[in-house]
């Protein structure tokens, strides 16, 4: 099927004479026919497979499916690596490398014969990375994710990730589980292929993709191994060629509208913290004004309909059996903007108008929520001058409005010498404060803002008390932990200037996070203050030098917004 449009791969293999030549001869090595370049579309398939990337391990199998609705639909595919974000394996955090990530997705798309592009997520980062770097190229783009794991089982119960991992590792610390049994979990909790089954920052950032428009419906919750991931993925192979054909790119799909969506259905899906930093960046590389108090003022006073670990019991395979995303989004259709396009040519009020929920129990009707009130809350005042955020549906509702004694880590190591100690002088009214932690810090802002507790109190039966950071989350941890705290220690803000003994207030219906402590004492603290040595080379010094605070979005300086798909000059 030749295309009517004028194409960006004509630019190289629609050419005559030696240039045209090169460039159709060379990939004809692999055994593609003449009439595959005759003018069809060319679509990239950018995939994220790797060992090292366990939630993506399948994405061989996924691309061959898109592959086969690609040829379907008269297009010609070419699969093409990125760079791959295991956030089990990669150290410091695989945050720190999501930048780096956007920026190959961008200009492998920008560099090659691309005139769309599907897009195979899973793995926490490699979803904001992929959907960045795509946003800042601006060509028809659709976005598979790979799928959660089946449920985990351990001795009766289900068992889920992430969020089983924090608690049996706190039973260990209290005595109560022996490293025996922990060890024994480690094959029951992660059954099959797939991403994290919990609603983790994997299953919530697949939820905002589905809730952008960039997925076809349903594709935040089918089982990574259900045969209807596999026909999901053939079926955007088929949609991303007509979407060539309609000249359907990025940007009319993600509008404000479609953020805005997306930010009312985290609420309602009881959603990662961390997708508020990956739509803040996001919507930076397409263009779209979004801000931290966005968050806030649209999302903050919904409730959470969806019953599911780490905030409630049930897993994404039940999610998915009681009808995944769009009942949600059915229930909430009211406060959202149904006329949003999708990638399928549809609206979004079009795709969930008839969706089905099977399991009220796992998906609570609105009249009857599973959490009030359960959005993502943006809190202010002198300990965090441009935000800070909390998960209120995973904290426990009496520390929500607290005043305590602050016990203080200088650094992610500094609390792993000193969490186990007895002598160290905490109770459950102390705020646990831990700084070093943000994007210039760690560096990358890695997911340790729910520090563990210290085994003294797990002894006396205490499971939460308040913990405050420039860090982030992991989307299946729980607990009262402020997180994101911006400016970050690392950059001089405030957090920087906490001592032992100080006392901080937090105030979640009053949006209130206040350091008991006079502007004088922080004035003389402030010039006491030195900035730890910044790195000296590679990746690590340009992350550095140019990453922006959480309130941002953490993006590098120089890759907000988009250079466009516009061909380069030639290569020989």
């Amino acid at each position: 099927m030749k295309t009517k449009r004028s194409l960006r791969s004509q630019q190289w293999f629609g050419r005559e004479g030696k240039d045209g030549f090169l460039h159709r001869s060379w990939i004809k090595n692999q055994g593609y026919p003449d009439d595959l370049f005759d003018g069809r579309p060319v679509i990239g398939i950018c995939n994220t497979w790797s060992e090292l990337t366990p939630c993506n391990g399948h994405f061989r199998e996924i691309a061959e499916f898109v592959k086969r609705g690609v040829y379907e639909a008269g297009g010609f595919p070419l699969e093409f690596p990125v760079m791959s974000l295991g956030e089990t394996q990669l150290r410091p955090t695989a945050m720190l490398f999501r930048n780096l990530a956007s920026m190959d997705v961008e200009e492998s798309i920008r560099g090659n014969p691309i005139d769309g592009v599907v897009l195979l997520m899973g793995c926490d980062k490699t979803t904001p990375a992929l959907l960045m770097g795509a946003a800042s190229v601006d060509i028809p783009t659709i976005g598979i994710s790979g799928g959660p794991m089946l449920s985990g089982h351990y001795r009766g119960k289900q068992l889920g990730s992430g969020t089983g991992v924090w608690q049996m590792s706190e039973d260990v610390r209290a005595g109560k589980m022996s490293q025996e049994e922990f060890t024994a979990a480690e094959s029951c909790m992660h059954r099959s292929k797939g991403h994290c089954m919990t609603m983790g920052t994997a299953s919530t950032m697949a939820s905002m993709v589905e809730a952008l428009g960039v997925a076809l419906p349903g594709n935040a919750a089918i089982p990574a191994v259900d045969a209807r991931r596999y026909r999901q993925a053939q079926l955007t192979g088929r949609r991303i060629v007509e979407m060539v054909q309609e000249d359907l790119v990025l940007s009319k799909i993600l509008t404000r509208s479609a953020f805005e969506n997306a930010i009312k259905t985290n609420a309602a899906i009881g959603g990662s913290t961390n997708a508020v930093i990956h739509l803040l960046a996001i919507a930076g590389r397409i263009g779209v004004p979004l801000k931290l108090e966005d968050w806030d003022k649209l999302g903050s006073e919904l409730p959470c309909l969806v019953n599911l670990q780490p905030s409630g019991k049930f897993l994404m395979e039940d999610f998915y059996y009681a009808g995944g995303l769009p009942a949600v989004m059915r229930e909430i259709q009211h406060v959202l903007d149904r006329d949003a396009l999708t990638v399928n040519g549809k609206k979004i009020g079009e795709n969930i108008a008839d969706a089905p929920n099977w399991n009220r129990e796992v998906i609570k009707p609105l009249d009857d929520p599973f959490k009030d009130r359960a959005g993502i809350a943006v809190l202010r005042g002198n300990l965090a001058p441009d935000g800070a955020v909390i998960k209120p549906s995973a904290a426990s509702p009496q520390l929500l409005k607290h005043r305590g004694r602050a016990v203080v880590f200088e650094s992610i190591e500094d609390l792993h010498a000193k969490i186990d100690d007895e002598n160290l002088d905490i109770d459950e009214t102390c705020v646990m404060v831990l700084k070093g932690c943000g994007p210039k810090g760690y560096p990358g802002m890695a997911e340790v803002g729910n520090m563990p507790l210290p085994p003294k109190l797990l002894r006396k039966g205490i499971t939460d008390i308040v913990r405050i950071s420039d860090a982030r989350m992991s989307g299946t941890a729980y607990g009262t932990v402020v997180l994101h705290v911006s400016p970050e220690a690392a950059a001089g803000g405030p957090l920087a200037l906490v001592q032992n003994g100080d006392f901080i207030e937090v105030d979640v219906p009053g949006r209130r996070l206040h350091l008991d402590v006079s502007d004088a004492e922080l004035a003389k603290r402030r010039a006491a203050w030195k900035a730890p040595d910044a790195p000296r080379r590679g990746w690590y010094k340009l992350y550095v030098d140019h990453v922006q605070q959480a309130h941002l979005g953490a993006d590098l300086d120089l890759l907000v917004g988009g250079s466009g798909a516009e061909v380069k000059r030639d290569s020989h």
